[in-house]
């Protein structure tokens, strides 16, 4: 994924790592994944690339991590209003 800036251009590395070892932020991942994570126990992979098991649900005000931050605000500012955008 490609984010231009004034000319410039950033490349976002999607690939595929494990969770950071700090629990105190939460990751957006699809919403489907979810549910199936939390029961079954498989893996989500994040927005950021990382990669981890639902354990628990966030609550308001938590703190989410930085890169899915920066590339939700990207997916909503290239789709406005957008069906199926991941969820915290």
């Amino acid at each position: 994924m490609t984010q231009l800036t004034h000319g410039t251009a950033t490349v976002l590395d999607p690939s595929r790592r494990p969770a950071e070892e700090d629990d105190d932020v939460f990751h957006y991942v699809r919403k489907d994944s979810i549910t199936e994570s939390a029961v079954m126990g498989t893996v989500v992979t994040a927005l950021c690339g990382a990669v981890f098991p639902v354990t628990k649900s966030p609550k308001p005000g938590s703190p989410v991590c930085g890169t899915c931050k920066e590339m939700m605000e990207m997916l909503r500012a290239f789709n406005p209003g957008g069906g199926g955008a991941p969820q915290e």
